[in-house]
């Protein structure tokens, strides 16, 4: 028999495990449709918000008790109130991924460490599903918004529980990875600025969606130029900034929300309106499009790519801070407050003349992250690492300026914080 019971809402009680809340995805109050219920108010916030029935998983949480299950067919099965379509269960790779990702999802803030193997379980399962997408448009089938939902609940959950583990893990993508996980991590990013713009349940959701799908539209690019190992001729770049409108108009072919489109269509605008397709300027882009410019540009350049070597995320900091007319500054500072000054896996030159990688940003101070120091400047070579809470009351060492392994000859850094 199925540990999923479908209840009515007002039997819930806490302790129990909500799996799914019934009807509309946008109907209920919550950015997740499956936690732990452990607060009374959240139990009152879903009947109130009208939610007739919900699905309970008793197998990690209470069982159902002295109530009348709604039928006992599985969750899997159920028809999904709101839609009158059954819920699809998932297939191929992205099956195989996520059932992996939901092997282990631990509750509350969690240290970078602990959450490194649930963010590449994440991004194994985003890669996989993000990829059948492509290959669904290009069939000339449509994709939804509520097929990325569990997925997009996944990532807000990892970025609720430590934002830099997911967005780090998924900036280590390689050239055949990239336009999968690029997504995954725009989406991430999308969250996480969200959040720190204090945007509502609803708009938050919405920009981990339009993160995940804003370049759905490159489906539809040839192939020769999609795949070039080398930059773009000018020609090429013409053909290829087709892609935020064809993605725009196949996810409002499949019934996506306007604001997602917005998402899609207009990532590309910059502030001063040298931007495309439209070159609208300020006012004239939303919000959630200028969201989508600042974490589109700061994942492409930190990662790599064929013609150029990704920039380390605190020297992309310093860098995107300089461009003029590009992004909104506010939203970019807030973008900054969210992802720190020095994003983990930076590399950093000490007061104390030693080179050391960000492993954790600081929690009361962007200036005073966890550092791991491996390398001595006067030396000229590598030490024992050193683990540095540079906001310890008894550290005296402190961040001088952000460094470029490249110019230090350094690689694989991530083997010191990963």
């Amino acid at each position: 028999m199925s540990s999923i019971r479908r209840i009515p809402a007002a039997s819930l009680r806490t302790g129990m495990y909500l799996h799914k809340i019934g009807g509309s995805w946008l109907s209920h109050p919550f950015l997740r449709n499956s936690f732990l219920l452990v607060n009374p108010e959240d139990v009152r916030r879903i009947v109130e918000a009208g939610i007739d029935s919900v699905w309970i998983d008793e197998s990690r949480g209470d069982p159902l008790q002295d109530v009348e299950a709604i039928g006992e067919a599985p969750y899997a099965n159920a028809t999904d109130a709101g839609t009158g379509r059954p819920d699809l269960p998932e297939t191929g790779a992205s099956a195989t991924a996520t059932a992996a990702l939901r092997a282990r999802a631990p509750a509350g803030d969690v240290p970078l460490e602990a959450e490194l193997a649930r963010a590449r379980d994440i991004c194994l399962a985003g890669k996989a599903q993000v990829e059948e997408m492509f290959a669904e448009l290009r069939l000339g089938k449509t994709v939804s918004q509520e097929s990325v939902l569990p997925l997009v609940d996944e990532i807000a959950a990892s970025v609720w529980r430590n934002p830099a583990a997911l967005i780090s893990v998924a900036r280590l993508k390689t050239h055949d990875d990239y336009s999968y996980l690029h997504s995954v991590a725009v989406s991430a990013l999308m969250l996480a600025l969200a959040r720190q713009l204090k945007l509502d349940e609803r708009l938050v959701r919405i920009a981990g969606i339009g993160g995940l799908m804003h370049d759905l539209g490159k489906a539809f690019m040839p192939l020769e130029i999609l795949n070039k190992p080398g930059r773009l001729t000018d020609e090429e770049f013409e053909v290829m900034k087709q892609h935020s409108g064809a993605g725009a108009q196949a996810l409002q072919d499949g019934g996506c929300e306007a604001d997602v489109v917005d998402i899609v269509l207009h990532h590309h605008e910059r502030m001063d309106g040298r931007g495309y397709p439209h070159g609208l300027r300020e006012d004239e882009i939303s919000l959630l499009a200028r969201m989508g410019a600042v974490c589109d540009v700061y994942d492409a350049v930190t990662s790599v790519r064929p013609y150029k070597r990704p920039w380390d995320p605190a020297m992309a900091m310093r860098e995107m801070a300089r461009w003029d007319g590009h992004f909104d500054t506010r939203v970019f500072n807030a973008f900054v407050k969210s992802v720190g000054i020095y994003p983990v896996g930076s590399l950093v030159r000490l007061a104390s003349e030693r080179l050391a990688v960000i492993l954790e940003p600081g929690v009361d101070s962007l200036l005073k992250p966890t550092v791991r120091a491996f390398y001595s400047i006067r030396s000229r070579e590598k030490i024992l690492p050193q683990t540095i809470d540079l906001a310890a009351g008894d550290c005296r060492d402190s961040i001088v300026s952000p460094e470029s392994p490249e110019q230090w000859g350094l690689g694989n850094l991530e083997a010191l914080w990963l």
